[in-house]
């Protein structure tokens, strides 16, 4: 852990290849490209230091850098959104924490990206934060294996994350709060250069889902949670509908 002054830096992930939305974080949305519309959502939080979108891709790039953004250069073979984040990292040495951005969340909360930047640098301790949102045991959203649930213990920590309903009800009169996860991402800084040394874990590799390697190793996730259900945009449908509420 380092002992230099809280210093935070933001990273918006944002790569052209997307199997269902190509060139998805220029695609315009009520005249601004996606990766415009997140990154001026940072531009309102009180706890990022620094803010740079992170990409492979020259276009990406001249685009932010054209509104005014900052951009850093990755390489194109990274397995995850966390190793593009982790090899801009090191380009930040002052950087203590990174909080990962989804580039594809243009209504993102400022709001929750401080919490989590504020509950890392209130707990020296604490390698990775995330964000949840609570749902009604019987909102059927939980049935959807899109959908990444999230089991938390009475301290605040992640226990488990699945695609599939977590917890299972034996009763179907039962009433619990179940979590939604948002997939937002803070890590002390040598948490996140630890997470990405480690080997893909089983549960992640079964799942699809890359939090779980941290929990498999033994890390505590803590879940802040969250009102900020706001879209993720993974289809040029999804965009439409956005793109036509937000020219309203």
């Amino acid at each position: 852990m380092s002992s230099s002054p809280p210093f935070v830096l933001g990273v918006i992930p944002a790569r052209w290849g997307s199997t269902r939305f190509p060139g998805k974080p220029l695609h315009l949305i009520a005249g601004k490209p996606l990766v415009q519309h997140v990154w001026e959502r940072c531009q309102e939080c009180h706890r990022l230091d620094q803010i740079t979108v992170a990409t492979d891709d020259d276009r990406i790039q001249a685009a932010v850098e054209a509104f005014g953004g900052h951009a850093t250069m990755t390489r194109s073979d990274h397995p995850s959104g966390t190793d593009r984040v982790a090899e801009v990292a090191e380009s930040f040495p002052q950087a203590t924490h990174i909080i990962n951005i989804q580039g594809d969340e243009p209504l993102i909360s400022p709001v929750l990206i401080d919490s989590l930047a504020q509950t890392l640098i209130d707990d020296p301790t604490l390698p990775m934060v995330t964000a949840a949102n609570p749902v009604a045991s019987k909102d059927p959203i939980l049935d959807d294996p899109n959908v990444v649930k999230v089991t938390i213990d009475c301290g605040m920590r992640a226990l488990y994350f699945s695609r599939s309903r977590i917890p299972h009800l034996r009763s179907t009169s039962s009433f619990l709060l179940c979590y939604r996860h948002k997939g937002i991402y803070g890590f002390r800084r040598d948490f996140l250069f630890d997470f990405v040394a480690w080997e893909p874990s089983s549960l992640e590799q079964a799942e699809g889902l890359e939090q779980l390697r941290a929990l498999e190793n033994g890390a505590t996730i803590r879940v802040v949670l969250t009102d900020d259900e706001s879209p993720g945009i993974d289809t040029p449908e999804q965009a439409a509908i956005l793109h036509n509420s937000l020219s309203q």
